[in-house]
């Protein structure tokens, strides 16, 4: 929740105060856009950065160099029309496209995000059995119903509190990068200069980091959490009807989205370089287990290794669930105009939660197919990359049209970096389907 800014009074304040208040000011201008970001880095991130770091070295960190201005573009703008319209992406859509094609593209992005559910699940039972042993299936269902529960009656506003200090584990593979010996002038190599063949292969990774790091629940994510900013505080209004609150909203949604976008990406680039470090240098290009994954973490972990890859998929994991449950289901609830929030109880917003519940129970599904929960969650990352074109071409198209954003359509430089990442992400997804084949 952001609160109104604070006024520094006209006496003079010592400088420890004055400090403490200007920190105080700043951290409360942090909310949608951090959340989205810790999101970001969810098992399937983990997974996809882990498996390119492990298959090509460093010759894919250039990617976090392409993604990071690209991912933060569409970020802002799916905050910006939250904030300006004070609807969500999904009635937005609809006001301007036919029924049938938004709900051809909500139908799309329910079936990714129930799959990366699906995934993550697995992977978080995965991890767990590999910490303290034990059936994955039935940590897999217990993570499922603990997620369903949390997200029913607690306000997920105050449990992520809780749930970003697990993610903070996270920061053991940056940890591992000062630790290990890297040659960083290789890596620097691979951000400005990489060396690899445009292959299949290469082409459906390069497809699964931009579907891990662009991906189409969280542009949903974002855009609705700025409408809950401004339900629950009595004095926030649209932008649309509220033009004076402008400037000040424009800048905590850059701050706040710059800086979440960053802290997913910096980590994303430590995963990669401990991956290429530790399995790549032994000679293991693909990762076909939690086991082989969490060896990454071995140079600073030894043999907690496992237990702090396994806390680091669970963190993500039960951060990431609510949000891809739930932004499937506020775009299903806006484009019907049913009630909706994580505020609300179940029996406020019945068809909301039914949502939710649908996506956790289908996706639970994949806890019990053949599919190993690694690549389970590498592939949830590619679909990602192929489910993002449309919508993010559709949310684009709004953002600059005057009858939804009245005087606050996107920036050029906005504009310009939106539809980039657009045309970036289709040309990928286009080649890699070309050489592979269909999926």
């Amino acid at each position: 929740m952001t609160a109104e800014p604070i006024r520094i009074a006209d006496a003079p304040l010592r400088p420890r105060a004055e400090t403490r208040l200007r920190k105080a000011a700043l951290f409360e201008q942090l909310g949608p856009g951090l959340v989205t970001g810790a999101a970001d880095d969810d098992p399937s991130g983990i997974a996809t950065y882990s498996q390119a770091g492990a298959q090509f070295g460093f010759n894919m960190l250039w990617t976090m160099a392409l993604t990071y201005p690209l991912m933060t573009a569409v970020q802002l703008v799916s905050a910006q029309i939250g904030r300006v319209t004070g609807c969500g992406l999904a009635k937005n859509i609809g006001d301007i496209f036919p029924r049938p094609l938004v709900l051809g593209l909500i139908g799309l992005l329910f079936a990714a995000n129930t799959i990366n559910i699906g995934a993550n699940l697995a992977a978080m039972g995965a991890a767990t059995r590999l910490a303290i042993g034990g059936p994955s299936h039935l940590y897999t269902v217990a993570f499922a119903f603990a997620s369903l529960l949390l997200q029913m009656f607690a306000p997920y506003e105050r449990y992520s509190r809780y749930l970003k200090w697990l993610t903070l584990v996270l920061l053991s593979y940056v940890a591992v990068v000062f630790i290990v010996q890297v040659d960083w002038a290789h890596a620097a190599k691979g951000i400005v200069a990489p060396t690899f063949s445009m292959t299949a292969d290469s082409l459906t990774v390069i497809v699964a980091i931009l579907g891990t790091t662009i991906s189409p629940y969280l542009l949903f994510w974002q855009s609705s959490q700025e409408v809950e900013e401004i339900e629950q505080r009595t004095e926030a209004k649209p932008l649309a009807e509220a033009p004076e609150q402008a400037p000040r909203e424009m800048r905590r949604i850059r701050f706040d989205t710059f800086l979440g976008m960053a802290v997913s990406n910096v980590i994303a680039m430590a995963i990669m370089i401990s991956a290429a470090v530790t399995l790549h240098a032994q000679g293991k290009a693909e990762i076909g287990s939690a086991a082989e994954a969490a060896e990454a973490l071995k140079p600073i972990a030894g043999e907690f290794a496992f237990a702090l890859f396994s806390l680091g998929i669970i963190g993500t994991g039960l951060l990431s669930l609510p949000v891809l449950a739930g932004s499937a289901a506020y775009a299903f609830g806006e484009s019907q105009n049913w009630k909706c929030g994580l505020d609300n109880k179940p029996w406020e917003a019945v068809g909301f939660y039914g949502v939710i519940v649908a996506a956790i129970m289908l996706g639970l599904g994949i806890e019990f197919s053949p599919i190993d929960p690694i690549k389970a969650l590498f592939w949830s990352a590619v679909i990602n990359g192929l489910v993002a074109v449309p919508i993010m071409g559709a949310m684009m198209w709004v953002a600059s049209q005057r009858s939804q954003m009245d005087r606050f359509t996107v920036t050029l430089p906005v504009l310009v970096f939106g539809w980039a990442a657009t045309g970036i992400m289709a040309v990928a997804a286009f080649a890699m389907v070309a050489l592979n084949g269909p999926l």
